[in-house]
């Protein structure tokens, strides 16, 4: 691929590596995993945003625990930068 990524998956520019429902009340919920260093690109920045602007659970998780409180508190925006 010309912008070095293995494989083209047909999901939005931005779009976040995991995603998934909750079955107790069936919210969708959107976990970008990064090291403790990674930063997020403007397209996942992009996508964050109207993730925010429509109160969907997303966040950026650094840890399995990271993803797990996202998910468990329901937290829109978690580890993007305010």
């Amino acid at each position: 691929m010309s912008d070095g990524r293995w494989f083209d998956t047909g999901l939005p520019k931005g779009h976040p590596d995991l995603y998934g429902f909750k079955h107790s009340n069936g919210k969708v919920f959107y976990i970008e995993v990064k090291n403790k260093t990674g930063r997020a690109r403007e397209d996942q920045i992009q996508f964050h945003y109207m993730l925010s602007n429509h109160n969907i659970i997303h966040g950026i998780a650094r840890s399995p625990e990271d993803a797990l409180k996202i998910i468990d508190e329901e937290l829109v925006g978690y580890g993007f930068e305010q």
